[in-house]
């Protein structure tokens, strides 16, 4: 042929269409298995599948061309350009087609397709979703997808104006976020779920707090990090918990020194049935040491939390005792027996109006049973001692503070003479844990109300659980010996502001639920303080952990204290041990002239 291009109209079936044709067919299947085409899940296509398609086609068409030009001098190009079009509309089309009809049926305007989010709620739902991203448009479509029908799609409220008045994922985005009210009254919502994962806690909060005064039902999204970790799925929507009305993102964890420091050690936590020691369980296990020695005084805490432990896979042995840290023969020999190469002491009595009540038992608990375990560690050799210690310590009025800084002091005086290192972790109040606010607040509201606060002024610093525990571990991991760790907690929050938020994430009112103000019990203080004026080092060891100077202090007070425990009244008790944690003279004085 003595031209290019032929004439695709003239001899259509001759042999170079055959040869085109087998080509063709050969080249398609050739690159549709390149490119994983036949492993494609159809029914959740995107763009990326279209690409694939439009890709395979155009290959297999140049490919085509390249044959039929080799063999025969010719290309048949407005044939291949209509070869090419047809295929991308027909293989692609009928694709898409499958996946618009698994996804909607035959409904023509999915606009209001519903979808079920809450499992055996049997209440019609108008579903407002907060936050029209990536995550915004998956938790729709994974709604729509679901088999089981009993919410309504209204729209998505989002505060990138470019998006403002567009449809995303078949839905409307009605406004930002300043509109939740108007919008949520128009459109009769009673139900926001926030798809704002990435978002920080601050303006979470805002728009949780916003949200709460339209309508109860308020929930959220987990994590981006744990969606894309595959830890949770987009469509694990959760109530609205407390912790995330606090404003402050979570502390951070070094994975990589904690394992260095933890992998195939023998690990004994003290109190580890309780709250903050049964989590600090938790996190350990997560970097596979040899062996966990559980130890506690109660025996029902200790048989949940070592059932609860059994259940994971893990290759670590765990080690029930059942031992009162008060107990300083026992506590040696469970030392010397298992020799553990790091010991967490969270055993402690921590609350303030029954230590009040009780100061020897306080004494008892906080500052013997610390020394006990602590000079146990001491004398066999053990790498790393944490005490676990509280933002109460922190110049105490309160037999509670006084004992766990008389505790600190212990520590300190020990890390000064011996190889183990010992540290100190203080903690603001922590979420959830047996006898703080919260679990009172959800009682009294479960009964009816009112919920107590003792005073209106009164603030706390917070922490959850597993933020309590990560500190204590990563402590253990910073540790070079006689430090007092704390973390920064973010502004303190009051707890009446506190209450309320509760009330409303209850999906009450403060008209139905009243808060009422019984006053300060004895031995609380209206705010708390991480650091003493004297202790305050402003350069953080670690991203939000910082490191308190030590003060000096006289440790035969507090031996004497210790040793004369039995001859001294309740009322004297208290005296001694608040003006010794505050470094007072007048007991000081008195106490020298018991001494000489």
């Amino acid at each position: 042929m003595s031209h290019f291009f032929l004439n695709p109209y003239v001899a259509v079936f001759d042999g170079i269409m055959l040869v085109l044709s087998l080509s063709l067919l050969v080249s398609h299947h050739l690159f549709s298995g390149i490119f994983g085409m036949y492993k494609k899940k159809w029914r959740y296509a995107s763009t990326e599948e279209l690409i694939g398609i439009i890709s395979v086609v155009t290959l297999s068409i140049v490919t085509a061309a390249l044959i039929q030009l080799v063999s025969f001098g010719a290309i048949y190009e407005r044939a291949l350009v209509v070869t090419w079009m047809l295929h991308i509309l027909l293989i692609g089309g009928i694709r898409f087609a499958w996946q618009y009809y698994k996804t909607y049926g035959f409904t023509i305007n999915p606009k209001f397709k519903k979808a079920r989010i809450i499992k055996k709620d049997p209440n019609h739902q108008r579903t407002l979703i907060i936050g029209a991203g990536s995550a915004g448009r998956m938790l729709a479509r994974q709604m729509m997808n679901s088999s089981e029908v009993d919410a309504e799609l209204i729209g998505f409220v989002d505060d990138d104006f470019t998006m403002q008045h567009l449809t995303v994922a078949t839905l409307p985005v009605l406004g930002s976020t300043n509109e939740i009210k108007t919008i949520a009254s128009e459109y009769q919502v009673n139900h926001i779920v926030l798809a704002m994962p990435s978002v920080d806690n601050e303006r979470i909060k805002e728009i949780i707090t916003e949200s709460k005064q339209v309508v109860n039902n308020v929930q959220t999204l987990p994590m981006i990090e744990d969606i894309a970790m595959g830890n949770v799925s987009v469509n694990q929507i959760r109530d609205v918990q407390i912790e995330d009305l606090l404003g402050r993102e979570p502390v951070e964890l070094d994975i990589n020194s904690i394992e260095s420091e933890i992998k195939g050690q023998t690990v004994m936590v003290t109190g580890a049935g309780g709250s903050i020691g049964s989590e600090i369980c938790r996190q350990l296990v997560k970097f596979r040491p040899k062996r966990l020695i559980l130890l506690g005084h109660g025996e029902n805490s200790i048989y949940t939390i070592h059932m609860e432990l059994i259940q994971y896979d893990i290759d670590t042995e765990l080690v029930t005792v059942i031992a009162d840290v008060q107990d300083r023969e026992r506590i040696f020999q469970v030392v010397q027996d298992y020799t553990p190469s790091y010991i967490y002491h969270a055993a402690a009595h921590k609350h303030v109006p029954l230590m009040e009540a009780n100061p020897k038992e306080a004494v008892k608990n906080n500052v013997i049973g610390t020394k006990n375990v602590a000079e146990a560690a001491h004398h066999a050799g053990v790498k790393a001692f944490v005490l676990v210690s509280t933002d109460k310590a922190v110049n105490p009025p309160n037999v509670m503070g006084s004992t766990k800084r008389i505790a600190e002091m212990v520590v300190q005086n020990l890390g000064r003479q011996s190889r183990t290192k010992f540290v100190a972790v203080r903690f603001g109040n922590v979420l959830g844990s047996r006898g703080s606010v919260i679990p009172l607040f959800k009682t009294q509201i479960a009964s009816g109300g009112p919920v107590t606060v003792t005073h209106p002024d009164m603030t706390r610093y917070f922490m959850t659980i597993p933020e309590a525990s990560r500190l204590v571990l990563q402590a253990g991991a910073l540790a070079r010996g006689g430090e007092v760790f704390v973390l920064d907690m973010g502004e303190p929050v009051r707890i009446v502001d506190l209450a309320k938020n509760l009330i409303h994430l209850s999906g009450f009112t403060e008209e139905q639920i009243p808060i009422h103000f019984n006053g300060i019990r004895p031995g609380e203080k209206m705010y708390e303080e991480l650091l003493s004026d004297k202790e305050v080092n402003k350069k953080p060891v670690f991203p939000k952990i910082f490191i308190g100077n030590t003060i000096d202090f006289d440790y035969k007070f507090v031996e004497y204290l210790v040793e004369h425990l039995s001859e001294s009244s309740a009322e004297d008790l208290k005296k001694y041990t608040i003006d010794l944690a505050n470094n007072r003279l007048p007991s000081r004085k008195k106490l020298m002239e018991q001494v000489l």
